[in-house]
């Protein structure tokens, strides 16, 4: 027998589910009218959703939370206009439901099509990232799925009272309120609940920290879209502008610490590592980052306790604080070797003005977004135009990189025949 627990997870589930029909009838334009509905009362509700925030913040500092996480799971009134203005975003964005991919007339008079469809449900795990509850829910209604959202107990508070706005959005609309549903109150094991509900959900997207993407990856009898933690690098080729250089590293590790596309590793080549290295390292001292430097790197630091030796562990570690792992490196091959042994497939950007070595980076490194003279922070889907992101996919199947409104949708092929039978 199911667990309380358990039993009230698949009822949502199937909630969810049985509702998510009602958006396959939608056009275009009454969803994109119910994401600017909701847009306005993300808006009109904005003091209590800061206030429900205010509680998990307080609860959080309680607790020690990093000053990364809690960037992440702060709101005021700023990011929730931020947060409306992307469900805005979404309306304005093209409908992927019933784009025909391909199609043709067999020679027999068959017409075949193959058009984007729904996923259907998608499950959302995540942590600590209120922002997450309404870009999930409002790409997800674009995209006609209904979502069952799990944001961790460290936002339940925020999670409620959003979710809350958006159902009764969609009540005020005439449609199902259960297109949209939350399990926070369910704690972890909502999670293993959640894994196990293949039949009423279609996908299951982990975002967040490593242990929780591991968890999902391992456990879930749901298909996963894997979103991965974002060891990131940037390597400092020989030729690169050094001016250009120090504004590209600064902005990736300062601009914002706790998101899965800020700098981790900074790679600089031996041949200009005596110049680059302080030239960089004075700004980021200013900004409060702390360097983790291997042997020949902090014999070109100024010594200090800014910097400190690194640790085989710092080449793995996605800090999501103002820290940096630096090494010194031979070359563009050494460079290369490195980020394979310790990239997680995110984001790397190469610093050059060498074109055949910024032609080999973008050919060889084997990560879901690869730039060349950029900041890592525009790994994202709304920098890329896709409105809203669902998260960053650093698997190879179905969906890679930033995934937007065309990555949550499937496919499926219509065939049309007149009285038609096989021979």
């Amino acid at each position: 027998m199911d667990s309380p627990v358990t039993a009230a997870v698949l009822a949502a589930a199937r909630a969810a589910k049985d509702a998510q029909p009602v958006l396959a009838r939608l056009h275009r334009g009454t969803k994109d009218q119910l994401l600017l509905a909701m847009a306005d009362a993300l808006v009109e509700r904005t003091s209590q959703i800061v206030d429900a925030n205010a509680r998990d913040l307080a609860a959080a500092d309680a607790s020690g939370i990093a000053p990364g996480l809690r960037d992440r799971l702060a709101l005021d009134p700023e990011r929730v206009a931020k947060i409306a203005q992307q469900l805005r975003d979404a309306a304005a964005l093209p409908d992927p439901v019933g784009e025909v991919l391909r199609g043709s007339v067999l020679d027999n008079g068959l017409e075949l099509r193959e058009v984007r469809v729904p996923m259907g449900v998608v499950g959302m795990v995540y942590e600590a990232r209120p922002n997450v509850t309404v870009d999930a829910a409002g790409l997800a209604l674009k995209a006609g799925s209904a979502v069952v959202l799990r944001g961790g107990s460290a936002a339940l508070h925020s999670n409620t009272a959003l979710i809350a706005v958006l159902r009764a959005v969609l009540a005020a609309h005439d449609l199902p309120s259960d297109l949209i549903v939350g399990i926070d109150e369910h704690g972890r094991e909502g999670v293993d609940a959640l894994m196990r509900a293949r039949g009423l959900v279609d996908v299951l997207i982990p975002r967040g920290g490593a242990g929780l993407i591991r968890r999902v990856v391992e456990n879930s009898q749901v298909p996963v879209i894997e979103t991965g933690t974002g060891k990131t690098h940037v390597f400092l080729d020989a030729s690169a502008d050094l001016a250009q250089a120090v504004d590209i590293v600064v902005n990736a590790k300062t601009q914002r610490v706790g998101v899965c596309n800020a700098l981790e590793t900074l790679l600089v080549h031996r041949d200009v590592a005596a110049e680059a290295l302080p030239r960089v390292a004075a700004p980021l001292a200013e900004a409060g980052v702390r360097l983790h430097a291997d042997e020949r790197a902090a014999a070109l630091l100024p010594s200090g306790p800014e910097v400190v030796p690194a640790t085989d562990e710092d080449w793995d570690t996605e800090y999501l604080a103002l820290e940096l792992a630096v090494a010194v490196v031979d070359d563009l091959d050494a460079a290369l070797v490195h980020i394979r042994a310790h990239s997680t497939g995110h984001t790397e950007s190469i610093l050059t003005r060498d074109v055949v070595a910024q032609q080999r980076f973008l050919a060889e490194v084997d990560s879901a977004v690869v730039m060349a003279n950029a900041s890592t922070r525009f790994s994202d889907g709304g920098e890329f135009g896709f409105g809203a992101e669902i998260g960053i996919s650093t698997q190879k199947l179905h969906a890679r990189g930033p995934m937007g409104l065309r990555e949550l949708t499937s496919a499926k092929w219509l065939v049309v025949g007149q009285g038609h039978v096989r021979p």
